[in-house]
């Protein structure tokens, strides 16, 4: 048992020699965060938030730009397959389709619309110059590319 030296009186389960002083808290102060702290925080968390916003919001792009190049891909790649099989472009992309050459014309990403394609009319052939078909089809989106170069002239 140690003794309280100030007084004189033994108390039990303390070591001689250690004071145990009161904690005091000021008239209205509690303890936790100051202001100054929440508010570092709270600007962390901000900071933190915006840049990975920003992140998510190129990488979203960036995919939609991966579907746009892989759809004008294959809408081209029929287009070529047609004219190699039967010697004239097609009429439209609807005929692309009905003719089995692709499933179903692809939604623009950026539109979100199957109708919303621009097709470019090829030049008459010489064999036959009363056919006339499409040769070339380009993203109907007025917006700018992340490299800075408009979806409706990507070739």
């Amino acid at each position: 048992m140690a003794r309280n030296t100030a007084i004189g009186i033994e108390t039990p389960g303390r070591k001689p020699g250690l004071v145990q002083r009161p904690r005091r808290f000021s008239v209205g102060a509690s303890p936790g965060f100051t202001m100054i702290e929440l508010l570092i925080v709270m600007t962390l968390v901000i900071i933190l938030a915006s840049v990975g916003m920003t992140q998510y919001r190129s990488s979203v792009t960036r995919a939609e730009e991966a579907v746009l190049k892989e759809n004008l891909f294959r809408m081209r790649d029929a287009m070529d397959q047609f004219y190699a099989d039967k010697n004239k472009w097609p009429a439209d992309l609807a005929e692309l389709v009905s003719e089995g050459y692709i499933r179903e014309i692809p939604i623009d990403p950026f539109t979100k619309s199957k109708e919303t394609w621009v097709t470019r009319t090829a030049e008459p052939d010489a064999n036959n110059p009363s056919a006339t078909g499409i040769d070339n089809v380009n993203s109907g989106a007025d917006r700018t590319a992340l490299d800075g170069t408009r979806y409706a002239d990507w070739d």
